[in-house]
């Protein structure tokens, strides 16, 4: 992606200044942050205040830096302006090297290593959880930590609690469970590790460990960046991967069912509860590496892959394989690159958004794959069927993005901007607009009612 940054920077400057004319008329609102180091994940975070025209809510970002500076994890404040509120000509007037007036930090964490993931817990969402280039992951309580200054030679913050149990380094692979406090990881050792970070407090007893325990939970105390913090072992220690596990998600319902993905191009199935072994093994689910997976909190059927052949792919739990080899419900086939992040909409069922090295953020709904005749004006010529929103206001790979809960249309994204711009990252929170996803007969009539206006302004004039 770093050398094809290069050759094509032309046509990418050409995308970008036609993207950003129309950004009137795609867009709500549209915030553009410049980061100096890029993020390499971005995540909402509790919402602090509502107001009449804005929302303020806490942002989890990171800055991965070349060793001049400390490696930070940054806890930010965001102002998110309400639907309907912004000014269109106001949305698009933005300098790409300057921050944005709506993101403003709050506290720096001096985090040990370069963060590559970051995930809240759905129930408490002060509780973080990292991954870094280590076996270990690491638990933030992000409103107790102390503000650092990040500047050459300071100590690392020291974690809240340090998860043990892998073998090898545990990068990316990380989910928080929505039902209980649990967290899930997978890591370069092929192994995919559950922890409760109640064990903290309490230690986990037989009766509550599930029967798929790899080593009991008592309290201890690691070591990570030369920092001592407590520490708990795992629930549970899961075999079944024959390369790098990429990703991992809870079943909605169900802190006992989980999934995962690697670099075997394998999507399998775990239940808790029925021991360590894998509950449902889908070989070949794509046929290249699975870098990322997402299960449907609307219908726990539905589960999205991503992969380094470019495509995203819709599995139903009930029926996942045909002759031996995944067998997908749909596959999804609009970016020109391996896809990094796939994530259900967590306000509409048959809505997703995926993101890829080839700087789009696709907007698809699997409900539009089925219907013959899409609305007219929301399809693309020669889009791929399902597909109808592209956010191309990223120049670079789209690393990372995350639907916001309380404003279920805004999203977050974040790219690294290395390989096109020669460093940085950009940091956007979008919100397209509502003309593109709401019930044709309602946006006919609004538009109906808008031109009668405009008739009667012109008449009068």
């Amino acid at each position: 992606m770093r050398e094809r940054g290069r050759g094509a920077g032309a046509s990418v400057d050409e995308r970008y200044a036609q993207w950003k004319s129309l950004v009137p008329v795609l867009y709500d609102w549209l915030a553009n942050h410049n980061l100096v180091w890029p993020s390499l994940s971005c995540r909402w975070g509790p919402q602090l205040e509502q107001a009449t025209y804005k929302n303020r809510q806490r942002l989890y970002l990171s800055e991965q830096t070349d060793g001049s500076v400390p490696n930070t994890l940054v806890i930010a404040n965001c102002e998110i302006v309400k639907p309907r509120v912004a000014a269109a000509e106001h949305i698009s007037q933005f300098n790409e090297e300057a921050r944005s007036p709506f993101v403003k930090k709050f506290k720096t964490i001096i985090h040990p290593g370069e963060v590559n993931r970051i995930r809240e817990l759905p129930q408490i969402s002060k509780i973080v959880a990292t991954h870094t280039d280590s076996p270990d992951v690491l638990i933030w309580d992000v409103e107790a930590q102390p503000n650092r200054h990040a500047v050459l030679g300071v100590a690392d913050s020291r974690p809240d609690l340090i998860l043990t149990g892998h073998q090898d380094n545990a990068e990316f692979a990380l989910a928080m469970c929505p039902t209980e406090p649990y967290v899930l990881s997978g890591g370069k050792d092929k192994l995919v590790v559950l922890w409760s970070i109640e064990d903290h407090i309490s230690p986990s007893t037989t009766e509550t460990k599930s029967p798929g325990s790899g080593s009991s939970s008592v309290k201890q105390i690691s070591k990570v960046g030369g920092v001592e913090s407590p520490s708990v072992g795992p629930r549970g220690v899961y075999q079944g991967h024959e390369d790098t596990v990429e990703d991992v998600q809870f079943c909605p319902s169900s802190a006992q069912e989980f999934c995962s993905v690697g670099d075997d191009s394998c999507l399998i199935l775990w239940d808790a509860r029925a021991g360590s072994t894998p509950a449902v093994k889908v070989e070949k689910a794509h046929n290249a590496d699975l870098h990322c997976v997402d299960w449907n909190p609307h219908d726990v059927n539905l589960i999205l892959t991503g992969s380094a052949d470019n495509s995203v792919r819709m599995f139903d739990r009930r029926n996942l394989t045909s002759g031996g080899v995944g067998s997908p419900i749909h596959k999804f086939e609009g970016h020109k690159a391996a896809v990094l992040c796939v994530q259900w909409s967590p306000d509409k069922s048959s809505v997703f958004g995926s993101a890829a090295e080839d700087g789009f953020l696709n907007i698809w709904d699997h409900e539009k794959v089925s219907k013959k005749k899409d609305r007219v004006g929301t399809r693309m010529p020669n889009a791929p069927p399902g597909l109808f929103f592209q956010h191309a206001g990223h120049r670079d790979k789209v690393v990372d993005f995350h639907w916001n809960a309380y404003d279920p249309w805004t999203i977050v994204s974040v790219s690294d901007d290395c390989g096109s711009t020669g460093g940085g990252g950009t940091l956007q929170i979008w919100r397209m607009s509502d003309l593109i996803y709401r019930p044709e007969e309602e946006v006919l009539a609004e538009l109906e009612k808008f031109k009668s206006h405009v008739l009667t302004c012109s008449s009068k004039s």
